[in-house]
């Protein structure tokens, strides 16, 4: 069964860290480009971050570039996000996601989301 498996969501305080991990089976990370989207209430989906099958490239978005990293796991089939200097804007339902590209618009795969909640 093919699935992605997020976790690592929760309440942190402005300036804090959280380190996101997507899991998955079925299939391998370095087969497919792994991406994170975030999603607040009200707004459009945004992309935050993604890892290439191809040769490992990252790209960020340009909200988070130089706060967030991405890296991927192929021995644990498991690719992180880890968001440093959060903002109370990076609240969001965070998802990863499993496709062809990095710059493809659709993913054949995404995980259940997990929240990230930034405040006091």
């Amino acid at each position: 069964q093919v699935q992605l498996v997020d976790s690592g969501g929760g309440l942190v305080q402005p300036g804090g860290s959280l380190r996101l991990s997507c899991v998955a089976s079925g299939f391998s990370v370095d087969d497919y480009s792994i991406a994170w989207f975030r999603q607040a209430p009200g707004k459009e989906r945004e992309g935050v971050a993604c890892v290439s099958s191809k040769d490992g490239s990252t790209l960020y978005g340009n909200s988070v570039k130089g706060r967030f990293s991405i890296s991927r796991d192929n021995a644990k089939n498991t690719v992180w996000l880890q968001m440093n200097n959060l903002k109370p804007e990076d609240t969001a339902v965070y998802y990863c996601a499993g496709g062809i590209s990095c710059y493809h618009p659709s993913y054949d795969y995404w995980s259940q989301g997990t929240q990230v909640t930034v405040s006091l």
